[in-house]
This record gives C-alpha cells, sequence and structure tokens, in this order.
C-alpha cells in the first residue's frame, strides 16, 4: 500500500467513512464532491494504480457487482446510472488507485466528455 494513496487508507478502515456496500473486494462509499445527485465510489481493498494495470478478472468482476449492489441500495436501478473508471492523466483519472465513479439521479448524456 502506498503510504499517501487515500484510498488505500479508505479501503483498510483507517480512514472511517460511511460504506454503501462492501464484499471481499472492494469497498462503495459516496464522493466527497459529487457531479451527479447520486455520486458513489467503488475502490477495491488492495491497491491497483488504475485500470490499465489491473489483471484480476474475479476482483474486476466482484467489483461491478459491487457497483450493482451499491446502485440499487441508494435507488439508482429502476432509473439507471452510469459507471465510469478514469484511467490515466487523459483519462482524467486524478487518484491513482483503480476506483469506478457511480453516477445517477438525474438523465446522463453523450458524449460526456
Amino acid at each position: 500500500m502506498p503510504e499517501a494513496c487515500i484510498f488505500c487508507r479508505i479501503a483498510s478502515g483507517e480512514l472511517p467513512v460511511a460504506l454503501i456496500a462492501e464484499n471481499d473486494h472492494g469497498v462503495v462509499f459516496r464522493d466527497l464532491h459529487p457531479q451527479a445527485p447520486a455520486h458513489l465510489l467503488v475502490i477495491p481493498r488492495r491497491h491497483v494504480a488504475s485500470l490499465a494495470e489491473a489483471t484480476d478478472g474475479a476482483e474486476l468482476g466482484a467489483l461491478l457487482l459491487l457497483a450493482a449492489d451499491a446502485a440499487r441500495a441508494v435507488g439508482l436501478a429502476d432509473r439507471g446510472y452510469r459507471v465510469v473508471a478514469n484511467t490515466g492523466a487523459d483519462g482524467g483519472q486524478t487518484v491513482h488507485h483503480l476506483h469506478f465513479h457511480i453516477l445517477g439521479g438525474r438523465a446522463m448524456h453523450w458524449p460526456p466528455g
């Protein structure tokens, strides 16, 4: 775990946050700077810098299932939501720990960026 990684500190419980959902592979909590009425973050418990560095298909699958569970838990499943993984500088990644954004509570438009 990189010392300065805030998501590692959250995933380990060192920094307490209100969890929306969790499983053996990850945790879900609300984004501190929401970009939609509902904005959750799904992070793996172990440090993976980005989706480009992910190698464990079972872990990725478990994280996506966790995202779906969290979306249901906050009432997004019926109307829909978006799941996004920003990867690298051009992709807009600012925290270098893999994370998925769950965005919902309003209509999403395309293209997003």
